[in-house]
């Protein structure tokens, strides 16, 4: 604890040193805090907030460099009881697509009644057009009017007055200055961010304004950091997304460092680098990435330029886990403990079997008869041991096949894997009748050995003939 505590000291101690010599000699704008009082644009509801450092963070105790800037609340009421997690959500004018409402629409839907009294949400609406802003203010107004009550929902804005320069700035890694300008605006946009959440909670978490989450993210989330703490060892941010700066989760004692440290480097590089330097600063070894991911970005157009964004996090769950209840068997020689049934249970287990030959196979006996409507088969990890060439077939007609295995008699195949992985919707269209079975037959035996990571499917009910 006393060496973390030294390291910490020296960090601070390194970036106020910078700052200073920054904020000296490159800003050309009037030092923040002193003298500026930014009056509100009229039609424009908002609330004047000066929001500093909370006093007893261990900044504001050691009388340290704070950030100083007016904040507006625009609308929700600030809660006097800290929460557990508080979500911090940057959002500015898009030129293609709007995806803020629906993000914190997936936010408070997929949590439950007591995870949304644990969090808190707030939303930095970081444009400049004063036109947007009071149009998304209305909207969230009218989409969230218990959530702003109830204090689960705050949204703010920083005036322009507040930021350094946000032009002519060094051309690192030979961006162009737009993009330079861009993402520069986005790290003091977090910054800032970061900075009002202070206090708000025991832990922050970091998201873009363009993501879905998954159920009960708020739940996974606590049971992950307490297990985080249970190892006894150092950490400063907990990743549960492999994208971009979503899904990062620090401890709210370090947020004033942090808000601080994307200041001072805000032109330098992208926050998602930046990140993982200030992860470094603060003596974590290496990344600490959860999977399954909680959160999967859905935007599709960036907000730089509008231009076309695909990624996907290929490690996000959004469904509920709904594999009914099976016997699993293969004959594929398993190895130690990673159990044919692993690859069907929840959870991030999996199947893990030496080189299959052509016939082996992994059959699911069903509790009872189920009408299928959509299989998910994923092989592999990290692109190594896929299943290269196996058919996934459904069953009918169960019987015992030796004294402890069972099988179907009859096998329909609905498709082949491709690269390791096969999925298929709307099965029941063309085999509507109810299956006992779901097989994976390989067709073509493979020196590598196989992981079977994830069998998942998706049923509906049966309905009784008198009934259809």
């Amino acid at each position: 604890m006393r060496r973390h505590s030294k390291t910490k000291n020296i960090v601070l101690a390194v970036l106020l040193f910078t700052g200073a010599l920054y904020i000296k000699n490159q800003l050309d704008f009037p030092a923040i805090g002193q003298g500026m009082a930014y009056e509100p644009f009229l039609n424009e509801s908002t609330l004047q907030a000066k929001r500093l450092v909370n006093k007893e963070s261990w900044v504001e105790q050691g009388n340290y460099l704070p950030l100083r800037v007016s904040y507006q609340l625009l609308t929700g009421t600030p809660s006097t009881q800290q929460r557990y997690l508080s979500i911090g959500l940057s959002s500015v004018k898009r030129a293609k697509g709007t995806y803020l409402i629906s993000t914190l629409q997936s936010l408070f839907t997929q949590s439950s009644p007591e995870e949304r009294s644990s969090m808190v949400v707030v939303v930095l609406l970081a444009d400049f057009d004063i036109s947007w802003r009071v149009s998304t203010v209305r909207e969230i107004n009218n989409a969230f009017a218990s959530e702003l009550e109830q204090g689960q929902l705050l949204v703010v804005h920083v005036a322009q007055d507040w930021y350094p320069p946000l032009t002519g700035l060094k051309r690192n890694y030979n961006d162009a200055p737009q993009r330079v300008s861009f993402r520069s605006k986005q790290n003091l946009d977090y910054s800032f961010l970061i900075h009002y959440s202070t206090g708000l909670s025991q832990y922050y978490l970091q998201l873009e304004d363009d993501v879905s989450s998954a159920k009960n993210f708020l739940t996974t989330i606590k049971r992950r950091v307490e297990e985080q703490e249970a190892k006894k060892t150092t950490w400063a941010m907990l990743e549960f997304s492999t994208l971009g700066y979503i899904g990062k989760l620090y401890k709210t004692a370090d947020l004033p460092l942090l808000a601080r440290f994307l200041f001072i480097f805000y032109q330098e590089m992208p926050c998602d680098w930046l990140m993982s330097h200030f992860r470094t600063l603060l003596t974590q070894k290496g990344s600490i990435i959860f999977k399954p991911s909680l959160f999967q970005h859905e935007g599709s157009f960036s907000s730089f330029q509008g231009t076309y964004n695909k990624l996907k996090d290929k490690y996000f769950n959004d469904g509920p886990y709904t594999n009914p209840s099976s016997e699993v068997y293969s004959d594929i020689p398993t190895y130690k403990n990673h159990f044919p049934k692993l690859a069907w249970d929840a959870g991030e287990e999996f199947f893990w079997g030496r080189s299959p030959e052509k016939g082996n196979y992994l059959t699911v006996v069903f509790a009872d008869p189920t009408v299928v409507t959509g299989i998910c088969v994923e092989t592999g990890l990290g692109g190594k041991d896929l299943l290269d060439s196996a058919q996934v077939e459904i069953g009918h007609n169960v019987f015992s096949i030796k004294e402890e295995e069972k099988s179907c008699k009859e096998f329909q195949s609905v498709g082949m894997l491709e690269n390791g992985r096969f999925e298929m919707q709307e099965i029941d269209q063309k085999y509507s009748s109810a299956s006992s079975c779901l097989r994976i037959l390989v067709t073509a035996g493979q020196s590598d050995w196989v992981i079977i990571k994830k069998i998942r499917i998706s049923t509906k009910p049966i309905i009784p003939p008198h009934q259809a």
